[in-house]
């Protein structure tokens, strides 16, 4: 399944709960955004170009391909890439930002929704990091003698 381009943002939900991903996809769809589903980490990598998804949210356990390791291929392909990890072992597993390589870790609790809503919005609004120009090169200063 393609993303079609669209004015709204898209969207590339993964989760292989088949009831997760439709209330999640519902949801989303509620606050305007185009979303592309995929059931496992495997199938969203072979979906994933970076200029088509605006977001990536994704579950993380998952057969064939959990969510970390599909966070580490996209970020391979594209280190400014969006990405929303949900677990329901956040706390057990110590799961953060900085062990996932994701930009946000949402727990699966009563509060997900509101959290995910927020997130997704705080991601989209995010302005890219602006990567120097191949070409330049660092600039060194010589250590003048004072007269």
């Amino acid at each position: 399944m393609k993303a079609s381009p669209s004015q709204s943002p898209n969207i590339l939900l993964i989760d292989d709960n088949r009831d997760g991903l439709i209330v999640r996809k519902l949801l989303l769809e509620e606050q305007g955004y185009h979303v592309v589903t995929a059931s496992d980490g495997a199938e969203a990598f072979e979906l994933y170009q970076p200029a088509l998804f605006d977001v990536v949210v994704t579950d993380y356990r998952m057969p064939r391909l959990n969510g970390i390791e599909l966070i580490g291929r996209i970020r391979e392909r594209d280190p400014q890439a969006r990405i929303v990890l949900l677990s329901g072992v956040v706390e057990p597993l110590g799961l953060t930002e900085e062990n996932t390589g994701a930009d946000a870790v949402i727990a699966k609790t009563s509060n997900e929704p509101a959290h995910l809503v927020r997130w997704v919005k705080r991601l989209l609004n995010r302005t890219p990091l602006r990567k120097p120009a191949r070409s330049q090169k660092p600039t060194r200063y010589k250590r003048v003698a004072s007269v």
